[in-house]
Protein backbone atom coordinates (compact mmCIF):
# COMPACT_ATOMS: atom_id res chain seq x y z
CA UNK A 1 0.00 0.00 0.00
CA UNK A 2 0.75 3.51 -0.30
CA UNK A 3 -0.30 6.35 1.24
CA UNK A 4 -0.48 10.32 0.02
CA UNK A 5 -0.99 13.01 2.19
CA UNK A 6 -2.04 16.35 1.37
CA UNK A 7 -2.19 19.73 2.94
CA UNK A 8 -5.29 21.70 1.83
CA UNK A 9 -5.12 25.72 1.93
CA UNK A 10 -2.76 26.47 -1.19
CA UNK A 11 -1.94 23.09 -2.67
CA UNK A 12 -5.44 21.90 -2.86
CA UNK A 13 -7.82 25.61 -2.64
CA UNK A 14 -7.39 28.86 -2.43
CA UNK A 15 -10.10 30.37 -0.60
CA UNK A 16 -9.49 33.70 -1.79
CA UNK A 17 -9.35 35.83 1.80
CA UNK A 18 -12.49 34.30 3.13
CA UNK A 19 -10.48 32.13 5.44
CA UNK A 20 -8.76 34.84 7.19
CA UNK A 21 -12.26 36.65 7.37
CA UNK A 22 -13.69 34.09 9.05
CA UNK A 23 -10.73 33.37 11.24
CA UNK A 24 -11.31 37.01 12.55
CA UNK A 25 -14.71 36.39 13.21
CA UNK A 26 -14.67 33.10 15.19
CA UNK A 27 -11.53 35.43 16.98
CA UNK A 28 -13.52 37.92 17.91
CA UNK A 29 -16.27 35.63 19.37
CA UNK A 30 -14.28 33.72 21.38
CA UNK A 31 -12.03 36.77 23.17
CA UNK A 32 -14.29 39.92 22.43
CA UNK A 33 -12.35 41.96 20.69
CA UNK A 34 -11.74 42.80 17.21
CA UNK A 35 -8.72 41.53 15.39
CA UNK A 36 -6.06 44.13 14.67
CA UNK A 37 -3.28 42.48 14.28
CA UNK A 38 -2.28 39.61 11.75
CA UNK A 39 0.54 37.11 11.72
CA UNK A 40 2.14 35.04 8.98
CA UNK A 41 0.60 32.01 9.35
CA UNK A 42 2.60 29.59 6.55
CA UNK A 43 2.75 26.27 7.90
CA UNK A 44 1.10 27.07 11.02
CA UNK A 45 -1.68 25.40 12.48
CA UNK A 46 -4.95 26.72 13.28
CA UNK A 47 -4.58 26.28 17.33
CA UNK A 48 -1.09 28.20 16.99
CA UNK A 49 -2.46 31.02 14.45
CA UNK A 50 -5.60 31.85 17.38
CA UNK A 51 -2.68 31.35 20.47
CA UNK A 52 -0.34 33.44 18.57
CA UNK A 53 -3.02 36.21 17.13
CA UNK A 54 -3.84 36.45 20.52
CA UNK A 55 -0.14 37.23 21.63
CA UNK A 56 0.20 40.02 19.51
CA UNK A 57 -2.86 41.40 21.15
CA UNK A 58 -1.68 40.97 24.59
CA UNK A 59 -4.40 38.53 25.34
CA UNK A 60 -3.16 35.16 26.52
CA UNK A 61 -5.66 32.45 25.61
CA UNK A 62 -7.55 29.80 27.97
CA UNK A 63 -8.50 26.10 27.21
CA UNK A 64 -11.76 27.19 26.76
CA UNK A 65 -11.18 30.45 24.62
CA UNK A 66 -9.71 28.13 22.27
CA UNK A 67 -13.35 26.18 22.35
CA UNK A 68 -15.49 29.04 21.72
CA UNK A 69 -12.95 29.93 18.64
CA UNK A 70 -13.08 26.11 17.28
CA UNK A 71 -16.70 25.82 17.72
CA UNK A 72 -17.54 29.28 16.21
CA UNK A 73 -15.18 28.76 13.19
CA UNK A 74 -16.41 25.38 12.39
CA UNK A 75 -20.42 26.93 12.57
CA UNK A 76 -18.69 29.92 10.20
CA UNK A 77 -17.38 27.69 7.58
CA UNK A 78 -20.60 25.90 7.24
CA UNK A 79 -23.25 28.50 7.38
CA UNK A 80 -20.55 30.60 4.37
CA UNK A 81 -20.07 27.71 2.33
CA UNK A 82 -21.77 29.57 0.08
CA UNK A 83 -19.38 32.46 0.09
CA UNK A 84 -16.72 30.31 0.32
CA UNK A 85 -17.20 28.62 -2.94
CA UNK A 86 -18.24 31.49 -5.23
CA UNK A 87 -15.21 33.64 -3.63
CA UNK A 88 -13.03 31.15 -3.83
CA UNK A 89 -11.59 27.89 -6.10
CA UNK A 90 -9.75 24.19 -6.18
CA UNK A 91 -6.29 25.03 -7.47
CA UNK A 92 -5.30 23.87 -11.11
CA UNK A 93 -4.85 20.44 -11.36
CA UNK A 94 -6.19 19.34 -7.58
CA UNK A 95 -9.59 17.69 -8.83
CA UNK A 96 -7.29 15.62 -11.59
CA UNK A 97 -4.70 14.65 -9.28
CA UNK A 98 -6.94 13.57 -6.54
CA UNK A 99 -9.21 11.48 -9.20
CA UNK A 100 -5.67 9.64 -10.78
CA UNK A 101 -4.61 8.70 -7.47
CA UNK A 102 -7.61 7.57 -6.32
CA UNK A 103 -7.62 5.31 -9.29
CA UNK A 104 -4.29 3.37 -8.34
CA UNK A 105 -5.52 0.42 -6.47
CA UNK A 106 -2.41 0.21 -3.88
CA UNK A 107 -3.59 4.27 -3.04
CA UNK A 108 -4.89 5.43 0.21
CA UNK A 109 -5.11 9.83 0.61
CA UNK A 110 -5.71 11.30 3.03
CA UNK A 111 -5.12 14.76 4.60
CA UNK A 112 -2.58 16.52 6.85
CA UNK A 113 -3.31 19.78 7.62
CA UNK A 114 -2.89 22.96 10.36
CA UNK A 115 -6.89 23.14 9.93
CA UNK A 116 -9.71 21.92 12.56
CA UNK A 117 -10.84 18.72 12.30
CA UNK A 118 -14.72 20.57 11.80
CA UNK A 119 -13.28 22.73 9.53
CA UNK A 120 -11.06 20.43 6.79
CA UNK A 121 -13.73 18.56 5.16
CA UNK A 122 -16.20 21.90 4.77
CA UNK A 123 -12.72 23.54 3.03
CA UNK A 124 -12.57 20.33 0.21
CA UNK A 125 -16.32 19.24 0.07
CA UNK A 126 -17.46 23.20 -1.14
CA UNK A 127 -15.42 22.49 -4.41
CA UNK A 128 -15.73 18.67 -4.53
CA UNK A 129 -12.72 17.46 -3.53
CA UNK A 130 -13.55 15.21 -0.54
CA UNK A 131 -14.57 12.23 -2.20
CA UNK A 132 -11.26 10.49 -1.88
CA UNK A 133 -10.23 11.52 1.36
CA UNK A 134 -9.94 9.21 4.11
CA UNK A 135 -10.59 11.50 6.85
CA UNK A 136 -10.40 9.27 9.40
CA UNK A 137 -6.64 8.93 8.85
CA UNK A 138 -5.62 12.12 8.77
CA UNK A 139 -3.85 14.89 10.99
CA UNK A 140 -5.44 18.03 12.11
CA UNK A 141 -4.77 20.97 13.52
CA UNK A 142 -5.47 20.14 17.09
CA UNK A 143 -2.79 16.96 16.89
CA UNK A 144 0.40 18.88 16.86
CA UNK A 145 1.62 22.24 17.02
CA UNK A 146 4.14 21.20 14.41
CA UNK A 147 3.94 19.53 10.71
CA UNK A 148 6.45 16.85 11.49
CA UNK A 149 4.01 15.81 14.87
CA UNK A 150 0.61 15.97 12.50
CA UNK A 151 2.79 13.90 10.10
CA UNK A 152 3.50 11.40 12.72
CA UNK A 153 -0.14 11.70 13.77
CA UNK A 154 -1.36 10.26 10.53
CA UNK A 155 0.91 7.63 10.17
CA UNK A 156 -0.27 6.51 13.34
CA UNK A 157 -4.08 6.61 12.46
CA UNK A 158 -3.01 4.95 8.89
CA UNK A 159 -1.01 2.21 10.71
CA UNK A 160 -4.54 1.55 12.73
CA UNK A 161 -6.46 1.11 10.10
CA UNK A 162 -4.24 -0.47 7.25
CA UNK A 163 -1.09 -1.75 9.46
CA UNK A 164 2.38 -0.57 9.73
CA UNK A 165 3.15 1.28 6.60
CA UNK A 166 6.82 1.77 5.43
CA UNK A 167 7.43 5.52 5.48
CA UNK A 168 9.17 5.29 2.14
CA UNK A 169 5.95 4.61 0.97
CA UNK A 170 4.21 7.27 2.15
CA UNK A 171 4.32 11.06 0.02
CA UNK A 172 3.76 14.60 1.42
CA UNK A 173 2.20 17.24 -1.33
CA UNK A 174 2.18 20.96 0.45
CA UNK A 175 3.24 24.25 -0.30
CA UNK A 176 5.08 25.41 2.54
CA UNK A 177 8.99 24.42 3.38
CA UNK A 178 7.07 23.91 6.75
CA UNK A 179 5.33 20.56 4.67
CA UNK A 180 8.28 19.54 3.31
CA UNK A 181 10.75 19.90 6.67
CA UNK A 182 7.79 18.12 8.57
CA UNK A 183 7.87 14.87 5.72
CA UNK A 184 11.25 14.70 5.60
CA UNK A 185 12.15 14.55 9.73
CA UNK A 186 9.36 11.53 9.82
CA UNK A 187 11.11 9.42 6.64
CA UNK A 188 7.99 10.27 3.99
CA UNK A 189 8.93 11.71 0.42
CA UNK A 190 8.14 15.47 0.46
CA UNK A 191 6.63 16.91 -3.15
CA UNK A 192 6.79 20.64 -2.90
CA UNK A 193 3.63 22.28 -4.80
CA UNK A 194 4.32 26.13 -5.61
CA UNK A 195 0.69 27.47 -5.42
CA UNK A 196 1.54 29.44 -2.00
CA UNK A 197 3.93 31.58 -1.03
CA UNK A 198 6.78 29.52 -1.38
CA UNK A 199 8.75 28.89 -4.73
CA UNK A 200 10.02 25.95 -5.71
CA UNK A 201 13.33 26.68 -5.20
CA UNK A 202 12.48 27.58 -1.42
CA UNK A 203 10.78 24.06 -1.11
CA UNK A 204 13.59 22.52 -2.72
CA UNK A 205 15.67 24.03 -0.01
CA UNK A 206 13.57 22.64 2.34
CA UNK A 207 13.70 19.13 1.66
CA UNK A 208 11.23 18.50 -1.74
CA UNK A 209 12.21 15.60 -3.39
CA UNK A 210 10.33 17.03 -6.39
CA UNK A 211 8.45 19.96 -6.99
CA UNK A 212 6.02 21.54 -9.21
CA UNK A 213 4.23 24.83 -9.96
CA UNK A 214 1.45 23.30 -9.69
CA UNK A 215 -1.01 20.20 -10.16
CA UNK A 216 -1.69 20.20 -13.54
CA UNK A 217 0.65 17.73 -15.13
CA UNK A 218 -1.61 15.14 -13.78
CA UNK A 219 1.00 11.64 -15.02
CA UNK A 220 3.91 13.71 -13.39
CA UNK A 221 2.21 14.60 -10.47
CA UNK A 222 1.46 10.63 -9.77
CA UNK A 223 5.01 9.22 -10.18
CA UNK A 224 6.12 11.53 -8.37
CA UNK A 225 3.78 9.58 -5.73
CA UNK A 226 6.03 6.72 -6.73
CA UNK A 227 2.99 5.19 -9.22
CA UNK A 228 2.48 5.34 -12.86
CA UNK A 229 -0.43 6.48 -14.97
CA UNK A 230 -1.26 4.84 -18.12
Amino acid sequence: MRLVLWDIDHTLIDMRGVGGRLFAEAFEHALGTPQQHRIRIDGLTDPVIFRKTAIAHGITITDDDFERFAQRLAELHLTRMPEIREQGHALPGAASALAALAAEPDVRQTVVTGNLRATAPIKLKVYGLDGPIDWDAGAYGQDANERAGLVRAALRRAASQWGTIDPARVTLFGDTPADMIGAVENGVRAIGIATGRSTENDLRKAGAAATFPDLTATEEVVKASGGATG
